[in-house]
């Protein structure tokens, strides 16, 4: 039992890389001497590398520009927005955050969910949601359906008394 394999070898078209330029090796080579680098300064010597934001002495411009703002992107709220229109094709009575997790409507479990009023319902849905618009509250309660906000409860840091002894 013979195996014949079809291998080919794949190889780049003629003429589309060059060789790597052999500099520092004698002035006849056009590239001896400085080798390239030219003459004196830190980018002619060994190990230079330039940092970050270097603009040849002059001011960098993180250090020209002036500071403002704040950023609270660690605490900030998402909010995963679902329209009354998008309800009917879940084809649930009741809807939680765990369905809307699990149909991929929303993205994490830390997100808020708000209900927006675009699109028509017909069916009598239960849904419990963070937000929901005065529109979107109004078109599920005509389709005879309810909407329970749940209110999320704001964290506060609980000072402890610490006994003094002695």
């Amino acid at each position: 039992m013979s195996m014949q394999t079809n291998e080919k070898i794949l190889s780049a078209p003629s003429g589309c890389s060059k060789n790597k330029r052999r500099v520092g090796r004698g002035q006849g080579s056009g590239w001896g001497c400085t080798a390239g680098r030219g003459n004196k300064g830190a980018k002619s010597r060994s190990g230079y590398s330039r940092r970050m934001g270097f603009e040849g002495g002059q001011t960098s411009l993180v250090r020209r520009i002036p500071k403002f703002g704040f950023t609270n992107g660690a605490f900030k709220k998402k909010v995963a927005i679902i329209n009354v229109g998008e309800l009917e094709s879940l084809e649930l009575n009741a809807i939680t955050r765990d369905d809307f997790f699990k149909f991929g409507i929303l993205p994490t479990m830390k997100d808020y969910i708000k209900l927006l009023s675009v699109g028509e319902i017909k069916t009598a849905i239960t849904l419990t949601v963070d937000k929901a618009s005065k529109k979107a509250i109004e078109k599920v309660e005509a389709a005879g359906g309810k909407v329970i906000i749940n209110e999320r409860k704001k964290w506060v840091r609980v000072k402890v008394k610490k006994s003094v002894q002695g």
